[in-house]
């Protein structure tokens, strides 16, 4: 039995549209940096921060994927579901959420590369029984922007960069970026998905009653993370120096992770 098992659900089911011809080609997360696909990335980060199985809802393309988990050979728990080409993020979710079992889970999208330690974060969440853990990055992107006011979170706002540039200049509020990635109690977000799961905009409708209702946090990375939803982004991404043996798998981290599954 694991010590602690963790689960994570990495949304692949989007389709890359700013991503030219590759977005018609191919699934996002099987967009390749530096030679190996944005998934790979993801899959090993998380390996070596020791979750033990990962869901995959997937649906643009959503065979792509399957077939490229399946040759690779991860030698993880990864489960791939298809919840349908057009399904919004929400009825993605409500799909598979009854396949977690673990009484948090990491749930983050699968367009992102990133060297995190994760396992820290997520460890201080279970201490202290936060109900959600943002992530939070200094690049603005796309996914949200959330609003702190004497140390507490009080808003979250969907794809307004905006909001984040307002909120910046009151003397009231802090604003930082949510990068993508959350780990959410697993009853909660059940709950949730249930009641809005056909809400087109889940995450702004979500995150703003959890703030108003469930105990959050927010957790400041360091390390390195870039989102990948345009070409300028893959460009950018493409001429940093990324060191691809931080996320490879050794057998001296195997080592360490028979110990932990015992």
């Amino acid at each position: 039995m694991l010590k602690e098992d963790r689960t994570a659900i990495i949304l692949c089911g989007g389709k890359g549209s700013r991503l030219g011809v590759l977005g018609k080609r191919l699934p996002k997360s099987l967009v390749t940096v530096q030679k190996k696909e944005i998934i790979w990335y993801i899959i090993n980060i998380l390996r070596k921060n020791k979750f033990n199985r990962l869901i995959l809802p997937t649906g643009y393309k959503g065979n792509l994927i399957k077939k490229y988990i399946r040759k690779n050979k991860f030698k993880l728990n990864i489960e791939c579901i298809e919840t349908g080409r057009n399904s919004n993020i929400g009825s993605r979710i409500a799909k598979i959420i009854k396949k977690v079992k673990t009484k948090n889970v990491l749930l983050l999208n699968g367009d992102a590369i990133f060297d995190l330690n994760i396992k820290s974060i997520y460890q201080n969440h279970s201490k202290k029984n936060f109900d959600l853990t943002f992530l939070s990055s200094e690049i603005t992107y796309q996914y949200g922007t959330i609003g702190m006011e004497k140390g507490k979170i009080k808003d979250f706002k969907r794809n307004l960069v905006y909001d984040s540039l307002s909120i910046r200049k009151s003397n009231k509020y802090k604003a930082y970026n949510y990068c993508g990635m959350s780990i959410i109690r697993t009853q909660i977000l059940q709950k949730f998905v249930n009641i809005y799961k056909d809400n087109e905009n889940f995450e702004q409708t979500f995150f703003p009653k959890m703030i108003k209702k469930y105990f959050c946090n927010l957790e400041k990375i360091t390390g390195f993370w870039h989102s990948i939803d345009n070409m300028k982004d893959l460009d950018m991404v493409n001429k940093k120096n990324i060191n691809k043996r931080k996320f490879i798998f050794t057998k001296k981290l195997q080592k360490k992770l028979k110990k932990f599954v015992q």
